[in-house]
């Protein structure tokens, strides 16, 4: 199965319930970020700082972020942390082994993810440094729009 037409449920950044899939957001940009674990001291900097950054980065794409943790967890930190973005809960780890095999990529762990408006992977950080990563993703779109 294509990475796009894999289905995930997630929630809105409303914290809302919905299944989603890639392909549901062909014609706009996405900023598709894995991180390891709800609420840990890293991933919660690293949320906090596509939180903050919203503004800025929605006029250049969706963000969505995804990790392993159930829904549950995804909108307790969702709400805990006033996260303004799309979670998806990729449990069994579909959408990210189709990346991993896609783009020969060893591992994901804390991984970015830039997708075109057809859904095609365009830039790739392989084990982000939170510190500047924001800036990396706005200088891109600011290059590259």
């Amino acid at each position: 199965m294509h990475y796009l037409d894999i289905e995930l449920e997630g929630i809105n950044e409303n914290g809302e319930k919905k299944d989603y899939k890639l392909s549901d957001f062909k014609g706009e940009n996405i900023i598709l970020y894995f991180y390891p674990e709800d609420d840990t001291p890293v991933c919660t900097e690293e949320a906090h700082r596509f939180r903050d950054a919203m503004e800025k980065l929605k006029k250049y794409a969706h963000v969505i972020g995804v990790s392993a943790n159930e829904i549950k967890d995804h909108i307790e930190f969702q709400t805990k942390h006033k996260l303004n973005f799309i979670l998806l809960s990729d449990k069994l780890n579909k959408l990210k082994n189709a990346l991993k095999d896609h783009n020969n990529i060893k591992n994901i762990q804390r991984t970015t993810f830039i997708l075109d408006k057809e859904g095609n992977i365009v830039k790739i950080w392989e084990k982000v440094d939170v510190d500047g990563h924001i800036e990396e993703i706005t200088d891109y779109f600011e290059k590259n729009n």
